[in-house]
């Protein structure tokens, strides 16, 4: 089995994204270079943030296509964290609704990734 180290998403703004996913997560990013900044909020996997346009090798790719998923504990803490997000300046792609494996909503970063937050029906 692999472990996987880090997950990165490219961006067309560093310092607008960095400060939107350290308010959203409510966590420190280290910025590592002019270019490149780590997010430390979460203990299983780094997630990091690349400017678009100083990649090695170039791409293509500008943003959007990748989702985040963030499972919360139970419904309360979901509930919780979409009434908090909902009270900050950020854009919601859907709100809280029923899926096949608990609740859910989605929002969208600068880039238009997405971050979806959801509660595992089975689990609680």
């Amino acid at each position: 089995m692999i472990t996987v180290d880090s997950l990165v998403l490219y961006v067309s703004d560093i310092k607008l994204s960095a400060a939107f996913y350290g308010l959203l997560f409510q966590c420190e990013t280290a910025q590592l270079s002019p270019t490149f900044v780590s997010l430390k909020c979460a203990s299983n996997v780094s997630i990091a943030l690349k400017q678009n346009t100083a990649l090695t090798p170039p791409s293509s790719i500008t943003g959007g296509g990748t989702e985040i998923s963030v499972l919360q504990p139970s419904q309360e803490a979901f509930l919780a964290l979409y009434d908090t997000w909902n009270s900050i300046d950020i854009e919601f792609a859907q709100a809280p609704q029923s899926e096949v494996y608990g609740m859910s909503f989605v929002v969208l970063d600068p880039d238009k990734h997405r971050i979806r937050v959801f509660v595992n029906q089975h689990n609680e």
